[in-house]
């Protein structure tokens, strides 16, 4: 076996430029050239420019908005790998789109997240990582290795040494009974009490606040996702946890999803704070509309050190809590 700097070679498509650049940068890589275009038919080719044989593959890219594009841009590109004779195709999914496809709620309804896992070992993925699936469940979906990291160590850290938070009047929030556990971690990593907000979902899919349970009055609310999509929920919940006394209302998430209306929404009833990783680029109004309050938290560090980890076959795991070690 190679060194690291021989054997490893890491890309980026189209969604995760800037991340993937960060990476490389802090492994000492250059990333791989790609040869990525779209056909006026709407086809897309997606292939590596040099020689590639027998090297240990690493891929950067989110499956996030235009989902279906992203999604088509890394199976193609893996096929590709794969038909170069690599030694193996890591695929890193900071988001993993369709992952709240991963049940059927209703009669005759998909399981698109499983569907969308089985393209990914049939095109000849070796392993893939992802962050913070919707459901920890859809790792057993997929047929090859597959390694969830949370970042819920980074963003406890980025929040405890922000200089507005006040950790003894802290209460972090569950948006419903399924993030508890994500909550707990959260509540455990700060030394907080957690609090639950119960809310059911109306025929129309809108999501309405039922009660609180636990203390907020007078407390400074930190609600912890994993995703933040069009901020509807989120902003329900905050509009219910000021009516029952809390003093500050803020969120963290790691998927900022921020589809329409996202950005109206949150222009009108902002956040205290809201902390946010890179597993999706933002846009642009998000970035420059500082009203918004958002604080971007990369994940860089961890994605760099599970690469590493990957390639010594050494604990991943110990890449995602690496931010749980340091003061």
């Amino acid at each position: 076996m190679g060194s690291f700097k021989e054997d490893a070679v890491l890309y980026a498509l189209s969604a995760n430029k800037d991340l993937a650049k960060c990476v490389a940068k802090r492994l000492g890589l250059t990333l791989g050239n790609v040869h990525l275009e779209t056909f006026p038919s709407g086809e897309i080719m997606a292939c590596p420019t040099e020689t590639v044989r027998g090297k240990r593959i690493f891929i950067i890219q989110s499956t996030c908005p235009p989902v279906n594009t992203h999604i088509m841009e890394v199976l193609i590109f893996i096929d590709a790998l794969k038909r170069a004779s690599v030694s193996e195709i890591n695929v890193i999914i900071p988001y993993f789109g369709y992952a709240r496809q991963d049940r059927k709620s209703k009669p005759r309804e998909p399981i698109t997240s499983k569907l969308v896992a089985d393209l990914f070992v049939v095109a000849g993925a070796t392993r893939i990582l992802t962050f913070d699936l919707h459901a920890v469940q859809t790792q057993g979906f997929f047929s090859c290795l597959e390694d969830d990291l949370s970042a819920v160590a980074l963003l406890a850290y980025t929040v405890k040494h922000d200089k507005m938070v006040n950790p003894s009047n802290l209460v972090i929030i569950s948006p419903d009974h399924g993030g508890v556990v994500r909550a707990r971690r959260f509540g455990v990593s700060l030394n907080c009490p957690i609090a639950i907000i119960d809310k059911r979902r109306r025929e129309d899919r809108q999501a309405e606040v039922m009660n609180i349970i636990g203390d907020v009055k007078g407390k400074d609310c930190l609600i912890v996702d994993d995703m933040l999509d069009t901020a509807g929920t989120a902003i329900a919940a905050k509009d219910a946890l000021k009516k029952a006394g809390a003093k500050k209302v803020m969120m963290a998430v790691t998927h900022p999803v921020f589809s329409d209306p996202a950005y109206e929404r949150l222009s009108k009833s902002p956040f205290d704070k809201l902390w946010v990783t890179d597993s999706i680029p933002l846009d642009k109004r998000f970035v420059e509309n500082k009203s918004l309050n958002i604080t971007i938290c990369s994940l860089c560090e961890t994605l760099s050190r599970a690469i590493k980890a990957i390639f010594d076959n050494t604990s991943i795991s110990e890449a995602a809590e690496f931010y749980k070690k340091i003061k």
